[in-house]
């Protein structure tokens, strides 16, 4: 009886893992899309005279004189769709932890398909954007519907043995690096064909709504509820109260809104559990800056063309889903941590390596070194936190732990684009690798578990 019971769970944790890959992949091909467009779609914004695009502009202008930045529309560009990019962390630092918390009261599919059908809105308001502003608030829907993520990391929370959530961690891994390699070209196909046409960006629009569309009537025909009704959560203190710790950072970095429920884990594992949430902060937020300068220093340094820098993160992309499908969902519960430690570690002669590079050979060294981190470090990470909190819980876990990595992305990009400029590629590069020290340092104040 036990063996088929086991049986019965492995076929469903493998079916619930399935769908949540490939929904998450049909929902990541619809964002990545505008990747490559974004410098045409500035460029085309910035000729209509809209108001709030010469607002933003005057904060990149403000930004770009105080760290010297050269007078190049190319670094233009990049600081500008950083700006977007932050405001699209900021809005998803937000909204996360509530829609976590919201599913755990709800259930993982209402949410699921609610933000989806948040995301077909936002596609659709893109794709009849004829100003800047139409354009931004698309962006700013998409930012706070863009709860998919941490959803499909809720979902995977709530299967009940430890080497399905770490493999349905590393398969989620999976879907991003797929995602952010082929939906980029799609959207590259479209600036090589269609760029001189009047709105051009229609076409890709619309394509990102046909992959929210399929991706929401997937979810719906395909995915079960994986929160059962008995597991459904209930908050015991005032909304007030509930509200300030889901948007409060402090409250967020010691996941308040977990201690103060019916069940709060013990004190040992709210102690490990705000330990990985600042692991994934200082990971998260000195790998993103050194991510986003990296367009700098191709460009600077080996005056890599758009397609040429469309190869490199094609590089990274296939790599980093080569070592997640192959090597990170194979990885024991009990070696995440000590995998984490040597990933962390890599990642120092990495980012030493690329900001040391003068040839493409040592450079493509650092980024095979950088894509085995990435590959690793987030999905190990994930998995660990995922086993903390009771079945009502994880979906405010995990909302919190994306809401902490959407900090460190709105973040970190602005100051490591600030020491770029101020102090060179090579001490930024440099610099930067050594304080991955921290998460390391954080990571060996982690208590071990008598269970383990």
């Amino acid at each position: 009886m036990a063996g088929e019971k086991s049986s019965t769970e492995d076929s469903h944790s493998s079916r619930v893992i399935r769908v949540v890959f490939l929904a998450l992949l049909l929902d990541l091909l619809g964002f990545t899309i505008i990747l490559p467009l974004l410098p045409s779609i500035l460029d085309h914004y910035s000729q209509t005279g809209d108001g709030v695009y010469q607002s933003m502009q005057s904060i990149v202008d403000w930004f770009r004189e105080i760290v010297r930045v050269p007078m190049e529309t190319k670094y233009n560009s990049v600081l500008f769709g950083g700006l977007i990019g932050s405001l699209y962390s900021l809005l998803q630092f937000l909204s996360s932890p509530v829609i976590g918390a919201a599913s755990d009261k709800h259930g993982r599919r209402p949410l699921l398909l609610l933000t989806t059908a948040g995301l077909i809105f936002s596609y659709i308001l893109w794709a009849v954007s004829h100003s800047f502003s139409i354009f931004l608030l698309s962006r700013v829907v998409g930012g706070i519907c863009k709860g998919n993520v941490s959803l499909c990391t809720a979902v995977v929370a709530d299967l009940p043995c430890p080497k399905a959530r770490s493999r349905g961690m590393a398969m989620i891994g999976v879907a991003f690096s797929l995602g952010f390699t082929f939906g980029p070209i799609m959207g590259a196909y479209f600036v090589l064909k269609l760029v001189n046409t009047d709105l051009f960006y229609q076409g890709p629009a619309l394509l990102a709504v046909f992959f929210s569309i399929a991706d929401l009537l997937f979810i719906f025909l395909m995915l079960p509820e994986t929160l059962h009704k008995d597991n459904k959560g209930s908050s015991d203190h005032s909304g007030v109260q509930e509200v300030g710790d889901l948007l409060s950072p402090v409250a967020l970095f010691n996941f308040s809104a977990v201690t103060r429920t019916k069940e709060p884990p013990s004190k040992q594992r709210m102690h490990n559990l705000k330990i990985l949430g600042w692991v994934y902060f200082t990971y998260l937020f000195l790998f993103s800056g050194l991510e986003f300068t990296l367009s700098f220093l191709t460009h600077q340094r080996f005056q890599f063309s758009s397609m040429q820098q469309g190869k490199m993160f094609f590089f990274i992309g296939i790599t980093m889903a080569a070592f997640q499908g192959g090597y990170a969902r194979r990885i024991q519960p009990g070696r995440q941590i000590q995998t984490v430690r040597v990933a962390i570690i890599l990642l120092i002669p990495a980012f030493v390596l690329i900001g040391l590079a003068h040839n493409l050979t040592v450079l493509y060294i650092g980024l095979f070194l950088y894509s085995f981190a990435a590959a690793i470090v987030v999905p190990c990470l994930s998995a660990q936190v995922s086993g903390h909190g009771t079945a009502s819980q994880k979906g405010t876990v995990m909302g919190i732990l994306r809401s902490l990595g959407a900090l460190a992305r709105a973040l970190g990009p602005i100051v490591a684009s600030s020491v770029y400029w101020l102090a060179g590629a090579q001490m930024c590069f440099v610099i930067s690798s050594v304080f991955f020290i921290a998460p390391l340092f954080l990571l060996s104040r982690l208590e071990r578990h008598k269970e383990d």
